[in-house]
């Protein structure tokens, strides 16, 4: 039977380097120790729902599994696991907990095993926010099937608010934990991996651990970026700081690359500075200025109504300063001296003032809109590089307008954090320079053919890596779809020993994350 497993392991590797579909059919003794009776649970395991589920935001890859577990409490998540786990090596059964399903290549699927919702979890287990005593952090206590977006309504009824976020709060907050969560506040706080306090884990046992930096610490950090390989997160304790009222939302462009990465580089090493920094990256885009507009408003609008951006390599660095009422004019004058450092395109100065929520909730806008336009469940083929200081520049003279010549399939993020703010005893893999930068091509192929399709965009991306790989860029990929173990092995280098160590003692039979493609099932010796 292990050889069976391999066998349909390989034939899935098969499927998705051809981009395709398979809808697995389990046989019936595979499906006979789910059957009733056989878990007692608060909630319920389907089975006619299960296409449902067999899809992902990225919209390449459908896994039909055997099994959706809807589970009414943690105990049921870990009945599962154990059951599964108790089968053995012969069962071909495996676990994949799912949250927003905002996964890019299948990782949240499994082939004829049990998907987890972890949504539904979420909306059963209640948050609770406290305030801190004294010298002790406010923190939140979360399921991980709860999206940000709830924890962040949440957490403002006590005018608190997490310190860093993703771009797109619509994602669990198990899954955002399972990778690292990444977006403008990390070069002063960290990912959001880095603040977190503790953690419940469902391992790959059945078992329910509690864990933090003081209890079953090796746990702890390796399910933080752990790409659900340990465990499933089932809550999390996050770190809560005051929150603020209202943002100063600001634009600029540039038009040279040196000044735009010096400005970022000051910017996210000076004790005082924004409260967020991200950059983008424009390539032959028309009209940048006028789709601002709609949105924001210029410095010098006449100024700003003259400026051409067709057939450009243009570079917007994106900031905001939180501020209260009481604090508009303290703002503007830590603004104004914070902008009298850079050296933009002056008459590209942009900006507008909205609530906190309204900031954080951006993206969530945009996808309304793309909804309404049938752009949003399309083919999403990203790919996020992490790329270190040194080799920044030789990256970008060969991509940004050469390899790619526009930008039109999607947003290109570019900007700087600072590696201090990560904690290299979690399982994520980043370069090994204090300060390096997250790119991210956020690509939508909405064509079957042509420039908007996930063949062009694939296409680009390979060219990408190609470069980084010959030009010894020293790149390191962010939620990678890497689809052998060979080159995982390359992905954690010198820490691969330690991920693989923590596998055999958390989840021996492989059965958690199989649509990670690290570990196919029963390739591992027991070690019971």
């Amino acid at each position: 039977m292990v050889k069976a497993s391999m066998v349909c392991y390989l034939k899935l590797l098969l499927l998705l380097a051809l981009g395709g579909v398979t809808m697995h059919v389990p046989d019936a003794d595979v499906l006979a120790p789910l059957g009733p009776g056989a878990l007692r649970l608060h909630g319920h395991l389907s089975f006619h729902d299960v296409a449902t589920v067999a899809r992902d935001f990225g919209n390449r890859c459908s896994l039909l599994p055997a099994a959706v577990l809807h589970p009414g409490s943690v105990s049921d998540i870990a009945a599962a696991v154990q059951r599964v786990f108790q089968l053995g090596e012969r069962s071909p059964l495996t676990v994949a907990a799912r949250g927003h399903g905002h996964s890019l290549l299948g990782q949240s699927q499994t082939a004829g095993g049990i998907v987890v919702k972890m949504e539904s979890l979420g909306g059963k287990a209640r948050m609770q926010v406290h305030n801190g005593d004294g010298a002790a952090t406010p923190y939140v206590d979360a399921p991980g099937g709860e999206l940000w977006i709830n924890v962040l309504h949440e957490t403002l009824k006590h005018g608190l608010a997490p310190r860093s976020w993703t771009d797109y709060l619509h994602l669990t907050v198990g899954g955002t934990l399972s990778n690292a969560g990444v977006s403008g506040q990390a070069f002063r706080h960290g990912p959001q991996i880095s603040n977190v306090n503790q953690l419940e884990i469902v391992t790959g046992r059945g078992d329910v651990v509690t864990c933090s930096p003081e209890e079953n610490s090796d746990l702890f950090y390796g399910a933080l970026g752990g790409l659900g390989q340990f465990g499933i997160i089932t809550r999390a304790r996050i770190a809560l700081q005051p929150a603020p009222k209202m943002v100063r939302w600001i634009r600029v462009l540039y038009s040279d690359f040196t000044s735009f990465t010096e400005d970022q580089e000051a910017l996210i090493s000076a004790e005082k500075t924004f409260d967020y920094i991200e950059g983008f990256v424009t390539i032959n885009r028309t009209g940048i200025l006028n789709n601002w507009r709609t949105s924001f408003k210029p410095q010098d609008p006449v100024q700003a109504s003259h400026f051409q951006s067709d057939g450009r390599v243009l570079y917007c660095l994106e900031m905001t300063k939180n501020f209260n009422d009481d604090e508009a004019d303290i703002m503007e004058q830590e603004v104004g001296a914070l902008l009298s450092r850079l050296r933009y395109i002056q008459s590209t100065l942009f900006h507008t003032d909205v609530t906190y929520l309204e900031f954080l909730d951006r993206v969530h806008s945009s996808e309304l809109k793309l909804r309404a336009q049938g752009l949003w469940e399309v083919p999403h083929p990203w790919l996020n590089l992490l790329i270190p200081r040194s080799t920044i520049h030789k990256f970008a003279s060969q991509v940004f307008g050469k390899i790619l010549k526009d930008s039109n399939n999607g947003p290109i993020l570019l900007y700087p954090v600072n590696r201090a703010k990560w904690d290299n005893r979690t399982s994520v893999v980043i370069p090994d320079e204090e300060i390096f930068y997250l790119v991210g091509f956020l690509s939508s192929a909405p064509s079957l053919s042509g420039h908007g399709s996930v063949e062009h965009a694939v296409n680009l991306n390979n060219k990408i890596i190609d470069f980084c790989e010959k030009a010894n860029v020293g790149m390191k990929q962010y939620l990678a779809p890497y689809t052998t173990q060979q080159q995982w092995k390359a992905h954690f280098g010198a820490r691969w020993e330690t991920f693989e160590r923590r596998k055999h003692m958390y989840d021996p039979l492989a059965i958690l994350a199989p649509g990670q493609r690290i570990f196919p099932k029963a390739s591992l010796p027991m070690s019971l």
